[in-house]
């Protein structure tokens, strides 16, 4: 049960997939998005189009033309023509490929959003191993395209024979009419044919898409091992985080300890808690805790006021109250004021400091 993918994938497996490429994408979004704005655009610019592609003819094969060559062509001249005529046709088809290249760009980012990696790119040999490769020929994923390809020509040749059959009648009537026209009306019902299969590649395209969502949540499941070693990855081993933090008070506390030979007095509980507090009228407006523990640390505190002949007073309430109330390095409150002068006082009488 532990090996089980059970677990949804957490944001940084996510954004690792990513970093390698793995994204949820669908080729048939791209198809039939490309397949739309160039069959639409066909359909729309045609006459243009086609007035546009027999200009470049006309203006390098016309008569014009010929006159200009007609003591013959070297091959200078064939090749400025073929140029001409290259670049007449690459201007003309410039926005056609400007469309479809801007269209599989959208279609990408619309899915998986601005993206740039190199990982795709690296060679893996895992990739060129006949026997890997034999494999997948035969994997779920080749038969769902297999199945999803044999669908996609079944349903738009469907939609291609029943438009060419309804169509057969307007054939006729092209007989005996100009041919210009005739082609122009036959492409432009060509390109509406086609858009109307591209319409049937949407419908394919969005349940195509619904599947690489699914198949890619499912790649990317971990089990409940892997999200623990990943937890532990990023936030640290608890085991360890826990040795450092007791490694961390037990520094804080040898360093307490060494302050408090330089305390004025320690007020106990008296076994269960101790407070070392110092009052320095130069640099403290109020006395300050300089030390404080609880059982052991308090056994501790009082030990090492002892051998440093710290006076120790037992006060309960007041030495549970600065517990409580007060961090290392803080001043008393206000409301203690009065009960840490008291001991203060006595504290320095006993000393000689005052009289």
């Amino acid at each position: 049960m532990g090996g089980e993918k059970t677990e949804k994938a957490t944001g940084k497996k996510r954004r690792d997939a990513r970093k390698k490429g793995q994204v949820r994408r669908s080729t048939e979004v791209n198809t039939a998005f490309c397949a739309i704005v160039m069959f639409g655009l066909l359909f729309a610019i045609w006459p243009t189009f086609v007035d546009q592609m027999t200009g470049v003819f006309t203006d390098n094969h016309g008569s014009a033309s010929l006159l200009k060559v007609s003591d013959g062509l070297n091959i200078n001249e064939v090749s400025a023509l073929f140029l001409r005529i290259l670049l007449g046709f690459f201007a003309i088809m410039a926005p056609l490929l400007g469309a479809a290249l801007l269209s599989g760009v959208a279609a990408n980012v619309i899915q998986i959003g601005f993206m740039f990696t190199t990982e795709t790119m690296k060679v893996k040999l895992n990739k060129i191993n006949p026997i890997n490769g034999f494999k997948q020929m035969f994997s779920p994923r080749k038969l769902v395209d297999l199945a999803k390809n044999i669908l996609k020509i079944l349903l738009v040749g469907y939609v291609a024979y029943n438009d060419y059959i309804s169509l057969l009648d307007k054939f006729g009537s092209y007989v005996g009419q100009d041919i210009y026209v005739s082609f122009i009306d036959i492409m432009r019902t060509a390109f509406l044919m086609a858009l109307k299969m591209c319409l049937v590649m949407v419908f394919i395209a969005v349940a195509d898409y619904l599947y690489q969502w699914w198949k890619y949540e499912k790649d990317l499941k971990m089990t409940k091992q892997e999200v623990k070693d990943e937890y532990k990855m990023m936030e640290g081993d608890p085991k360890i985080k826990g040795k450092i933090r007791q490694k961390q008070m037990q520094m804080s506390a040898m360093r307490m300890m060494q302050q408090v030979p330089e305390a004025d007095v320690v007020i106990t509980n008296p076994t269960h808690f101790a407070v070392a507090l110092k009052y320095d009228e130069k640099t403290n407006v109020a006395p300050t805790i300089i030390a404080k523990g609880q059982d052991y640390t308090a056994h501790k505190i009082r030990e090492v006021a002892t051998e440093n002949g710290i006076q120790i007073v037992e006060n309960p309430p007041l030495a549970q109250s600065l517990y409580a109330m007060c961090e290392v390095g803080d001043e008393i409150p206000d409301e203690l004021y009065q009960a840490v002068a008291d001991i203060l006082v006595f504290v320095y009488k006993q000393k000689g400091r005052i009289r």
